[in-house]
């Protein structure tokens, strides 16, 4: 039996190990893939230190990952090649639905009922090669870099959190400047932005928010962020918000600086539920509107990071911060739970 080289939680606990494991067979709709970069997700970081969501979901053995970019290398007996090919270069996106339930027939399937992601629920990136269902598949351009193609199934959450309010001519709040939130910087600005302020509690990633084009960043523990914000905007604050760091602290203040009328975007979750919130005065009675947002539209937020990666809108590569080897996964993880990061991309040896 073929084998390869893989990161996975093996046992129930903290940690995770480098093993060799059968390369996958193929189904009859499906492919294989030769993974060539795989980048490092905060689920991922979750799943390793063995927290509370993760003791409910994983069930291991379990190889980890779902953001990576490869070459299909092997297509099931049912794979028409309109599909997919051997040689197409490739990302993938991780929710693989039914297909069947009830949002998956009204087109939406971001929250299908029966949601299996890879990586999670079933064997994932961090390994040479995957098999997944062809209906996953995203073909990339045969110029596009490894790292910045693995980098997409993520990007997505950014592209598909700006394009759920109207940004353009806008002002607009990104509180929290993990990797999401610092792409979700340049999509709004591509989207018409007129001016886009951040926040976060690490100066590293302020920094990052900086590079990646925010007008003003700034952090909630040294700075007194409404002043400067109605400052530099005025007293009726911003009129988008982009909520990417589950903090209830950042939720709440970005509200106090939505205007009455404007929009909020929310995608990062908190650990539970959040007390405190006045939702009478913060949202109702000033006429806001909250977006929950999961996951991506399939395939239409796909297209639109196409457009925005092809056109030369966006540029993810100040993003990646660090890049290892699939044996240093322990490097990468380590840097991951630093907070003085953006991208962490794990290439397998071959």
């Amino acid at each position: 039996m073929a084998m390869m080289q893989a990161v996975a939680k093996t046992t129930p606990g903290p940690g995770m190990e480098l093993i060799r494991a059968p390369i996958p067979t193929p189904g009859p709709h499906d492919v294989l893939i030769q993974v060539h970069a795989a980048s490092i997700c905060g689920t991922d970081l979750h799943i390793y230190h063995w927290d509370e969501w993760s003791q409910r979901r994983i069930v291991p053995p379990l190889i980890l990952g779902h953001e990576f970019a490869g070459i299909v290398v092997e297509v099931g007996e049912d794979v028409r090649p309109d599909q997919a090919k051997v040689g197409d270069r490739v990302s993938a996106e991780s929710h693989i639905t039914c297909g069947t339930c009830l949002q998956c027939r009204v087109g939406r399937r971001h929250v299908c009922e029966n949601t299996r992601i890879i990586g999670v629920d079933r064997d994932g990136a961090y390994a040479q090669f995957i098999a997944i269902p062809v209906e996953n598949v995203w073909r990339n351009p045969p110029d596009m870099p490894w790292p910045i193609a693995s980098l997409q199934e993520n990007f997505g959450n950014s592209v598909h959190t700006v394009a759920s309010v109207d940004v353009r001519a806008k002002r607009v709040l990104v509180t929290g400047c993990g990797p999401v939130g610092l792409m979700a910087i340049p999509v709004a600005r591509a989207f018409g932005a007129e001016c886009i302020v951040a926040t976060d509690l690490s100066p590293y990633r302020l920094d990052l928010a900086r590079r990646m084009g925010a007008d003003l960043a700034l952090n909630p523990a040294e700075d007194d962020v409404v002043t400067q914000i109605r400052d530099l905007l005025g007293r009726h604050g911003v009129d988008v918000l982009l909520e990417m760091s589950g903090a209830p602290a950042a939720l709440k203040q970005g509200l106090e600086l939505l205007t009455p009328g404007g929009e909020a975007a929310l995608l990062g979750l908190a650990s539970g539920a959040i007390n405190g919130l006045d939702l009478g005065n913060l949202v109702i009675m000033r006429g806001v509107t909250l977006h929950g947002i999961v996951g991506r539209h399939v395939w239409e937020t796909w297209r639109q990071m196409r457009a925005l990666l092809s056109s030369g809108r966006v540029d993810l590569r100040p993003i990646i911060t660090h890049e290892f080897p699939l044996s240093r996964w322990e490097d990468g993880m380590r840097a991951m739970h630093s907070g003085k990061s953006g991208k962490i991309v794990l290439y397998p040896e071959t």
